[in-house]
């Protein structure tokens, strides 16, 4: 155990790069005797009004988008006051991170300032005990939720719309989630369907429908959800997975929500529209049905389907512990999106996390549309036993560093005989 005494932070290095959109982010390089320890934070377009804040610099450099002054942040108020500390104690680092912040929204210092502090400060504490990061979560979490293993099944965006494309779809993801038995069965199947869309799309649309969008999956120039749904089942049925798929969406109705309507559509008009889908298709999870403050809309539609499909809360909830349970009072959905960088630490995610599980609730682990290379939510959704997890489709390398993770927690937990 002399190691645990030497496992101190030594420095705090921060640097601007780029995510997938090519706009700047944060990455931070935590130095220990342990070794060098990297983390980037991610960001979203469609964005909660209710989750952490970014810092972003304004003015013309990189039109506004710079991330200095967050840099700035950590490396003349963060790094002073942890430089020293023993990297061991993620809660108690965490909550120096808040304390420094003293904002409910991370907007003091910037969620893109704090956030990549703790994954990379969540790596080193793995690596002081010798684990792996998915393990040394798990263990963090102080109990176990079901069987620690299961891996999480995957849900591939391989239609986009609303904010992340440029075309008139409302909805935002359509996702194909293949309901095989293993990881990487998943991942095959999901890659294959992909590949099959893209050569239904350019067959009947043109090159130009094969052009992708924000995460990656495809943004041909659809007007209607019906169209994309027809489209899928499509590459479903040709693929050779009809009873081995079901379907997961991403409504994000906050970004076309105007006038108390959803476009030209009434709550209740909306109701009887996802009621009408989930029997024509087959959907298993509905995420962000209404506006991020109409819980009475999401509890109206918890009660018409939520014994049958997961009502998933992102905008909602933005994985907020006070947003969580007020959901919970109202029954107003039956399960979680966890984003990491929509509450800024890693021990506020593990909490979210933990009471969803205590509520009975499904988890899905997910990406942002800017992404970067780092892999950490692979891990993160193996350690908290989520029951699924959405990165994009399966292609382009920000989105695919992920499952790639993923295959390798399978192969080291279920290793083939």
């Amino acid at each position: 155990m002399n190691i645990w005494k030497n496992s101190k932070i030594k420095e705090i290095k921060a640097r601007e790069i780029l995510d997938s959109r090519g706009n700047p982010t944060v990455e931070v390089e935590l130095l220990t005797n342990l070794g060098n320890f990297l983390a980037s934070a991610p960001s979203g377009a469609s964005v909660g009004k209710y989750e952490a804040k970014e810092l972003r610099d304004g003015g013309e450099r990189y039109k506004g988008k710079g991330a200095l002054k967050a840099i700035k942040n950590i490396e003349e108020i963060i790094a002073p006051k942890l430089i020293g500390v023993e990297i061991n104690n993620q809660k108690e680092i965490d909550e120096i991170l808040i304390s420094l912040d003293g904002t409910k929204d991370k907007s003091n210092l910037g969620a893109n300032a704090i956030l990549p502090v703790s994954m990379a400060v969540c790596r080193a504490g793995a690596a002081v005990q010798n684990l792996s990061l998915h393990r040394y979560i798990e263990k963090s979490i102080g109990e176990t939720y079901g069987n620690y293993g299961k891996m999480p099944r995957p849900c591939f965006n391989i239609i986009n719309g609303g904010a992340h494309a440029g075309n008139d779809l409302d909805f935002q993801e359509f996702m194909i989630m293949p309901q095989l038995e293993t990881f990487s069965l998943n991942l095959q199947a999901g890659s294959e369907i992909y590949h099959t869309l893209k050569e239904i799309l350019k067959r009947d649309f043109g090159k130009t429908a094969i052009n992708v969008g924000d995460e990656g999956g495809f943004a041909p120039n659809l007007s209607t959800t019906e169209q994309a749904l027809d489209l899928i089942m499509k590459a479903v049925e040709r693929a050779g997975y009809e009873n081995n798929a079901k379907i997961a969406l991403d409504v994000a109705a906050s970004e076309f929500y105007e006038n108390k309507k959803y476009g030209v559509k009434t709550r209740d008009e909306m109701i009887d529209y996802y009621l009408e889908l989930i029997t024509k298709y087959p959907i298993i999870s509905i995420e962000d049905p209404f506006n991020e403050d109409d819980f009475k809309g999401f509890s109206i539609l918890m009660d018409r389907c939520g014994d049958k499909i997961n009502i998933i809360g992102d905008d909602l909830l933005v994985t907020n512990i006070e947003r969580i349970k007020q959901a919970q009072e109202k029954r107003a959905c039956n399960g979680l999106l966890l984003k990491i960088n929509q509450i800024g630490v890693i021990t506020e995610a593990i909490e979210a996390a933990k009471i969803a599980k205590l509520y009975n609730w499904k988890i899905m682990v997910s990406h942002r549309s800017g992404e970067t290379n780092d892999d950490f939510i692979a891990d993160l959704a193996v350690g908290i036993n989520a029951e699924y997890i959405k990165a994009g489709p399966p292609a382009r390398g920000e989105r695919v560093a992920k499952y790639n993770r993923l295959l390798k927690i399978e192969e080291e937990i279920h290793p083939i005989k």
